[in-house]
């Protein structure tokens, strides 16, 4: 059974790949088809319930907004003197004027009336605004409509209100205000009520949808009801006290919902044709991009192979294109080896000749200041001309020369003295730096014949005293004149006591001449030490010519130089290998041509004079 299961996997990687993908594609088909049915339809019912939520809270401001206008009219008419007058003393002239038709037609109101204290109508009216013309009927509900109000429960809170009554079988804004005067004062003479019908069409109008008043069905509380394509909502429409008089209703359709239903049907089909035509696509370039790729790059190894020029490549037993290349791979190991170890015995022998070579640099390095010593020894004149000197000597020895030219003379002798002792000592320093710089060389020889054939021992060295020994033979390398900026204080590295002053002796020495190379008189290289960790940095900057950025890679090549004039390059090729060879590095670094350079060695810190220190 399991070998013809085994049999019916695929073995080609192209046929593996192939089904793979077409079993993702039709997971993710699935997948994201329950995805967007988790998302999408859930989403499209809260904007619907919202929207909904909407249409109520809009219907409630529009019904209270159309009231609020009828207690605005009915409290201008209650703080009013004329109608605190009118209600002490009831006139027709005010009738007459307040009751005309235009004045309520201006009101925007149906019905008004005023009414005493105890209940009784002093004057009534109820007018058709759309004809003009009194309606008794309608005059009568609103008169039995006010006789049901609680007018201290209505004005408890306020001077006016408002609110819906139902007269007959239609419903009305209803406004009533207390009687005063325009400023507020004076005891109440009774209260004045207005009413403005409200119909389907006012309330459709208001909310800018079909709306319907129905009068039959009181709700406490808005009802939805959800169809397939409507919604069926009522409002309830608060009369005195907040008691429903009636019901606002009206449908929404669902279109929400229908468009997420829609969405999600859109989204599940584009989404599988898309998943089917990725794969069908993603096959196609599988075969084009990867299979026949790996099958040249299989016959381009057979041909590489024979070079031996080939990293091994080490990978699970594979029965695809991809083993067939390890096998290729592992074909040209035992190829590869070969080639290193002859690699590796060339290295060596050219290792030892480079050493011979970068020694002879060293030492013409160091042999450099002594040269200039001698040279500056043998062009300096001498302190006063001697035919001179001896002739003051001759006179002063005659007695017959007067005093104050013997005085003269005397002092001539004392300042050529002088001058001569002065000119010995700075000999004798030159000669004292001169000897430094030849037991340098002999450092430099005496080492490479005691560590010839083995790796430089490493000892605790301060990396200061280096620098600053260097740093003063450096200054008679040339006849330039060089500024050393250098700190005072001591770090102690882990290094090869001479390999380390001769790296920095040539370091020393190139910076020198680039600063030459700017055609200056003069110059400044400046180095910093700082310790971090388990290591130590050492800057030597300088403001020579500096270097371009992208030739920094070559500088450590063996014959490389960055300048036309000069030949060999094996300074820094020997430099660089000398601090690897003390478990270091170099760096050579430079913002461009005449932007100076920067050399960064880095040594590891002693831990000798670590727990010194601690101690």
């Amino acid at each position: 059974m399991f070998t013809r299961v085994q049999a019916r996997i695929p073995r080609s990687l192209g046929a593996k790949l192939v089904a793979i993908l077409t079993g993702i594609a039709l997971v993710g088909a699935a997948s994201v088809t329950l995805l967007l049915a988790l998302v999408i339809t859930p989403s499209f019912d809260r904007l619907e319930a919202q929207a909904i939520e909407g249409h109520v809270e809009r219907t409630r401001a529009a019904l209270s907004e159309y009231a609020s206008k009828v207690e605005a009219s009915v409290r201008d008419y209650g703080d009013w003197n004329e109608s605190y007058d009118y209600m002490g003393a009831p006139n027709r002239a005010f009738e007459e004027d307040s009751f005309a038709t235009s004045a309520m037609v201006n009101l925007g109101v149906n019905g008004m009336a005023y009414v005493r204290p105890d209940g009784g109508v002093v004057i009534a009216r109820w007018l058709d605004i759309e004809t003009g013309r009194d309606r008794p009927e309608m005059r009568a509900q609103m008169l039995a409509a006010i006789g049901r109000i609680d007018v201290a429960r209505a004005l408890a809170k306020d001077n006016s209100a408002s609110f819906y009554a139902r007269l007959g079988d239609r419903i009305a804004a209803i406004g009533i205000a207390r009687v005063r005067r325009t400023d507020g004062s004076g005891a109440p003479r009774g209260t004045v009520v207005m009413a403005r019908l409200i119909s389907s069409e006012q309330l459709s109008t208001l909310l800018q949808l079909r709306a319907d008043i129905d009068v039959a069905h009181r709700l406490d509380a808005p009802r939805i009801v959800s169809g397939e394509r409507d919604i069926a909502v009522a409002v309830p429409v608060l009369g005195e006290g907040g008691r429903p008089v009636a019901s606002a209703t009206f449908t929404v359709p669902r279109d929400l919902s229908a468009l997420g239903r829609n969405m999600l049907k859109l989204a599940a089909i584009g989404t599988t044709a898309l998943l089917l035509l990725v794969m069908a696509v993603l096959s196609l370039m599988i075969v084009r991009l990867v299979l026949r790729p790996l099958h040249r790059v299989e016959r381009h190894m057979g041909v590489v192979r024979s070079s031996g020029n080939l990293v091994p490549l080490t990978e699970a037993p594979r029965r695809d294109e991809i083993g067939s290349l390890v096998g290729s791979f592992n074909a040209m190991l035992s190829q590869l080896k070969d080639l290193r170890e002859k690699v590796e015995a060339q290295s060596f022998k050219l290792g030892q000749s480079e050493s011979a070579v970068a020694v002879m640099h060293n030492v013409r390095n160091a042999l450099n200041p002594i040269s200039t010593i001698l040279s500056q020894g043998l062009g300096e004149a001498p302190a006063a001309d001697r035919a001179l000197t001896d002739r003051a000597l001759a006179e002063l020895a005659d007695e017959v020369i007067p005093v104050a030219r013997r005085q003269k003379l005397a002092a001539f002798i004392a300042a050529v003295l002088t001058r001569e002792a002065e000119a010995r000592q700075e000999r004798k320093e030159q000669l004292g730096i001169g000897r430094d710089a030849l037991h340098n060389v002999l450092e430099i020889i005496g080492c490479q014949q005691e560590q010839a054939h083995e790796r430089p021992p490493l000892d605790t060295c301060d990396a200061t005293d280096l620098v600053a020994r260097n740093a003063t033979i450096a200054r008679y390398s040339g006849a330039n004149s060089i500024a050393f900026h250098f700190p005072s204080k001591p770090h102690w590295v882990l290094a090869n006591r001479v390999l380390l002053s001769q790296v920095i002796g040539n370091l020393f020495s190139n910076a020198a001449e680039a600063i030459v190379a700017t055609g200056r008189d003069s110059g400044s290289i400046a180095v910093t030490i700082r310790e971090r960790a388990d290591k130590v940095e050492i800057r030597i900057r300088d403001d020579g010519e500096g270097f371009d950025p992208a030739a920094a890679p070559q500088l450590f090549q063996r014959g490389f130089s960055t300048r036309e004039h000069k030949s060999g390059g094996l300074g820094l090729h020997w430099c660089a290998n000398s601090m690897v060879a003390m478990g270091g590095s170099l760096t050579l670094l430079s913002e461009g041509k005449g932007q100076g350079a920067c050399a960064v060695l880095e040594l590891a810190h002693s831990d000798v004079m670590r727990e010194d220190v601690a101690a």
